[in-house]
């Protein structure tokens, strides 16, 4: 795989709480160059950033990030109004303390009335993958591929960890056919990028990777 090839897997990531109005346009016109898969960015810029790029680009947004904790309808609520902004992923963290709590019916539950208000939009579950022992991620993969979500996602970022090839091994081995895998949390060099995409992933989401390739280029 060229290493140019590599940026249509990448969601181009600015996530950080204190990121200003520059740091989000600075990423947009990177990803607009680029050619990435998307912009990921905090729903509170989806509008305005989608006021000025247009069809130019594709919008991801997170929601009950990073800690999974928000109350379903506060999630609901937030996929729909995401939605309404412009963005047309997002990428959602499971209720850690649920799984934890092996109260897996209503993580289900969750998802599902996700699933609903995203309508046709895409939906990627972040299960958090540093935080769960095995036998939690294949609970989650199931119920990710029974929940019609279109990606399952091994991490935010703002865990103890991020994405590992092993973790991408047990993915594929547990979810469905219908369902892509996105690696994210700490992929910061193209050799990383390409790795996981030599693994089976779909998408990537980073903040380094495609500057590095467009230096390059």
């Amino acid at each position: 795989m060229e290493n140019k090839e590599i940026l249509k897997y990448i969601d181009h990531t600015q996530l950080k709480a204190f990121a200003t109005w520059d740091d989000i346009v600075a990423l947009c016109d990177e990803a607009v160059k680029a050619g990435t898969a998307t912009v990921c960015i905090p729903p509170t810029y989806l509008a305005r950033v989608h006021d000025k790029y247009g069809s130019d680009l594709k919008l991801c947004t997170v929601i009950g990030f990073p800690l999974g904790y928000s109350c379903t309808a506060a999630k609901v609520v937030e996929a729909r109004e995401a939605i309404k902004d412009g963005a047309s992923e997002i990428d959602t963290v499971v209720n850690i303390g649920d799984v934890k709590s092996g109260r897996f019916d209503a993580v289900k539950s969750e998802l599902e009335d996700i699933r609903k208000a995203c309508g046709g939009n895409t939906l990627k579950v972040i299960i958090e993958t540093c935080y769960l022992t095995e036998e939690e991620k294949i609970k989650l993969c199931e119920i990710v591929t029974e929940t019609g979500a279109d990606f399952i996602k091994t991490s935010t970022g703002f865990g103890t960890a991020g994405a590992t090839l092993e973790d991408i091994e047990l993915f594929k081995k547990h979810i469905g056919p219908d369902v892509k895998i996105k690696a994210a949390g700490g992929i910061s060099t193209i050799e990383e990028a390409k790795s996981y995409i030599e693994a089976g992933c779909a998408r990537i989401g980073s903040s380094k990777v495609a500057p590095q390739i467009m230096k390059e280029m």
